[in-house]
């Protein structure tokens, strides 16, 4: 009796063992996404992009495109992400927040706060060059400048809990920069000053174009990538304005056991 209540016991335990070591250690993040770009809504802008990432492990590969946004001036860009948040781009009645400092007519601007219960924090700056951390939120001279932007890089490093983000598809593209005045320009106007930093006009770092990393939207790819890290640097005219705020965004975030056990069969 003793010897069968010995083997009834051992019997599950060791099928879990083999069930351990057959399964190894979780595989690395790998794959690829893309994101189709659209105008936020309430904001007035006439633009459109296309984005596309690839992870391999805690290395993500990007290219970033995008026509008709503001002339001359630098577009700051983002990956997003909030494990509280909504991992989508903003609707119309995100905009609802109380007026900004310099704010009139809020309900014509939907600001980067109102839209961070859609997208959540920065978790990937897509500058040009150097750190792609949030601390480069508004490294204006490592972003791309222009009505219409387009470059890649193939060197930035993520956490494992982007890269698993991004590729379940909860990972948002947005590309700021809003003229509301039509001025030509980045300036105070009816918005005021950002809701980022208040050394900023709002104009340079609301919410412009945004879109959803999704594996089901790989139709196509950004067309033309052009070198890593390169990238339009016109319009110098907004570089002193927006470069007083770089920096002033930042985030708020094998080997296997196989065990083999020989037991001889108690007569």
């Amino acid at each position: 009796m003793r010897s069968i209540t010995r083997t009834v016991v051992a019997a599950p335990v060791l099928g879990f063992a083999a069930l351990m070591a057959f399964a190894g250690p979780a595989s690395a993040a790998e794959g690829t996404v893309m994101a189709e770009l659209s105008p936020v809504p309430v904001n007035p802008v006439d633009a459109t992009g296309q984005a596309m990432a690839t992870i391999n492990g805690t290395t993500m590969s990007f290219e970033l495109a995008a026509q008709g946004l503001l002339a001359g001036a630098p577009h700051a860009a983002h990956i997003h992400f909030g494990a509280e948040a909504r991992q989508m781009c903003p609707a119309a009645s995100d905009n609802n927040a109380a007026p900004l400092s310099g704010e009139m007519h809020p309900e014509e601007h939907l600001t980067t706060t109102e839209g961070a219960p859609a997208y959540g924090e920065i978790v990937v700056s897509l500058t040009t060059s150097g750190d792609a951390t949030p601390s480069s939120g508004l490294a204006v001279d490592r972003f791309a400048t222009g009505e219409d932007i387009e470059y890649s890089r193939g060197d930035v490093q993520v956490s494992e809990e982007v890269a698993r983000a991004v590729l379940a598809g909860e990972g948002v593209v947005v590309v700021h920069g809003v003229d509301y005045d039509g001025d030509g320009t980045y300036g105070p106007g009816d918005r005021g000053v950002s809701d980022l930093d208040p050394a900023l006009p709002g104009e340079a770092t609301d919410p412009a174009i945004c879109g959803v990393l999704n594996a089901s939207q790989m139709g196509g790819v950004p067309a033309g990538g052009v070198e890593t890290g390169a990238g339009s640097t016109t319009g110098t005219e907004n570089l002193g304005l927006i470069g007083a705020g770089v920096g002033a965004v930042a985030a708020a975030g094998g080997v296997a056991l196989y065990a083999r056990r020989r037991s001889s069969t108690d007569s």
